[in-house]
């Protein structure tokens, strides 16, 4: 696979599943899901968001070591 086909469904992939992270954590914030109390659930969303972003990194955009 190219490099710009890898960042771009690099891109996709990662950018789609935040979206859906991001929605999950609204919904319980506000209680459309069913849960009271988001914050611990969006502490650990954004966590998860930065681990799935730094594998982003390290594996599309970040040149490798010759």
């Amino acid at each position: 696979m190219s490099r710009l086909t890898n960042i771009t469904m690099g891109l996709i992939g990662t950018s789609l599943w935040a979206i859906f992270i991001i929605g999950l954590a609204h919904s319980i914030s506000t209680g459309f899901a069913g849960f009271w109390g988001g914050l611990p659930f969006t502490l650990i969303a954004g966590f998860v968001i930065s681990l799935a972003l730094y594998n982003f990194w390290e594996e599309a955009i970040r040149k490798p070591k010759k």
